[in-house]
C-alpha cells in the first residue's frame, strides 16, 4: 500500500491489501475496504466510502463536489459497493443536503466517461455504458442497462432489470422490466433476453409481457390501465412493483410504443 509517488492523506482508513499506483490522490475522511485495486492519477476525494475488491482505473474522480449552486460545503458522502468496477475518467460526485450521499451498488460496472451527480442512487448489478451521463438525484434500481452516450435527466427514476438503449435521453421514468429506446424515448417491449439470463420462467417473462400489455399497447390511459390489471389479474411480486412504479412516478412514465 506505501505507494511513494502517491498521496494518502494521514486521516484517510486504507486495508492493508488495498493497491494504490502512483500519482494517486486520496484526501482525509475517506475508507477503502479489502482487495481493491486503484489505478494511477485516480483522485478520491473527501466522504468516498469504497467497498471490498472494487477496482478503479486510471483518471477517474470519486466523491468530488457537487456540480450544484445550493451545495454549501456539507458533510457528504459517496458510496461505492463491493467488487464495483469504475473504469477509466468516470466522475461521481458526492451528495448535497438533499440526501447526504451518492451511492452505487455492488457488483456494477461503470465504463469510461461516466459521470454520476449528486444524490443519485445505483443499485446492485447495473451496467452503464461509455459516457452516460447522469443529472443529480436520479434513481437507478438493480439489474438496469443503460446505453453509451445516454443522458438521464434529474430525478428521473429507471425500474429494476430496465435496458435503456444507447443514445437515449431520458426525460420520463422508465419502469422494470422495460426496454426503452426511439427518439422520445418509448416502451419496446420487455427485456426478456436479460430476464431469461437471470433465471425467469417463460410463465412469468409472459406474466410480465401481459401486464405491459394492459399498460402500453391497449390504448388506455395509465391510471385506468393499473385498475383493470388490479381488478383482473392476480396479484404478484412483478404486478405489484409495476403498479407501485408506475403510481409513485412523479415526473410521468414513458411513451407506449407507436409506429
Amino acid at each position: 500500500m506505501n505507494q511513494p509517488l502517491a498521496y494518502i492523506h494521514p486521516q484517510s482508513k486504507i486495508a492493508t491489501n488495498v493497491v494504490i499506483e502512483p500519482f494517486v490522490t486520496i484526501h482525509k475522511n475517506v475508507e477503502i475496504d479489502e482487495g481493491t485495486w486503484i489505478g494511477s492519477n485516480v483522485t478520491i476525494m473527501e466522504g468516498a466510502r469504497i467497498g471490498k475488491n472494487c477496482k478503479i482505473f486510471p483518471g477517474a474522480v470519486i466523491s468530488g463536489t457537487p456540480q450544484d449552486l445550493k451545495y454549501d460545503g456539507e458533510d457528504t458522502i459517496t458510496i461505492i459497493g463491493d467488487n464495483t468496477v469504475i473504469r477509466e475518467f468516470v466522475t461521481i460526485s458526492r451528495g448535497t443536503a438533499d440526501k447526504h450521499k451518492t451511492q452505487v451498488g455492488s457488483n456494477c460496472l461503470l465504463m469510461a466517461y461516466v459521470h454520476v451527480a449528486h444524490d443519485c442512487t445505483i443499485g446492485n448489478h447495473c451496467i452503464l455504458a461509455n459516457a452516460v451521463q447522469l443529472a443529480g438525484h436520479v434513481n437507478i434500481d438493480d439489474y438496469v442497462i443503460v446505453g453509451g452516450a445516454s443522458a438521464v435527466h434529474q430525478f428521473v427514476k429507471i425500474g429494476a432489470h430496465a435496458m435503456v438503449s444507447g443514445g437515449s435521453l431520458v426525460r420520463k421514468d422508465v419502469p422494470p422490466y422495460t426496454k426503452a429506446a426511439r427518439e422520445p424515448l418509448s416502451y419496446c417491449g420487455i427485456n426478456s433476453i436479460g430476464l431469461r439470463r437471470r433465471g425467469y420462467s417463460n410463465e412469468k417473462i409472459n406474466e410480465i409481457q401481459e401486464i405491459y400489455r394492459n399498460i402500453f399497447l391497449k390504448g388506455l390511459n395509465n391510471s385506468k390501465a393499473l385498475d383493470i390489471l388490479e381488478l383482473e389479474m392476480p396479484s404478484s411480486r412483478e404486478r405489484d412493483e409495476i403498479i407501485n412504479f408506475i403510481r409513485n412516478s412523479d415526473r410521468g412514465i414513458m411513451k407506449g410504443f407507436s409506429h
